[in-house]
């Protein structure tokens, strides 16, 4: 398993948490009720650290396409570099700090996590081209 790929697999796995951390702040908002129900009609907005949980949410799952892409490409390419590798660590342990820094509400260095996170999969990108 290349370097790449391993990074790919934990952030599969964050992503899941990311998912149920998400889910566990809006249960809590919106009780235990709503969240087995149907989730017919319109739900109650989420305020606070439930809304910015399920914004770090939906943002990982803008950027993390872009990821495995990225490193799928690599995988089959062979360009598996040790670039390539820290390019992958360093979308990971940006996203790893992202979730928490969102959620507590901490604005500008919520957007350099996030840049850091960027620049990791144009690392792995760059190892592409």
């Amino acid at each position: 398993m290349t370097p790449e790929s391993k990074w790919l697999a934990f952030s599969v796995l964050l992503g899941l948490a990311s998912v149920l951390i998400a889910g566990a702040f809006g249960t809590h908002q919106r009780g235990l009720m709503w969240n087995a129900s149907n989730r017919d009609g319109e739900a109650k907005p989420l305020t606070g650290a439930a809304a910015r949980a399920a914004r770090a949410n939906a943002n990982f799952l803008e950027t993390f396409p872009f990821f495995a892409a990225a490193v799928l490409a690599v995988a089959v390419s062979t360009h598996d570099t040790p670039h390539a590798a820290f390019g992958a660590a360093l979308y990971f342990w940006a996203r790893v700090f992202y979730l928490p820094v969102y959620i507590i509400g901490i604005p500008y260095l919520r957007t350099l996590v996030w840049a850091i996170s960027i620049w990791g999969i144009l690392q792995i990108v760059e190892a592409l081209l």
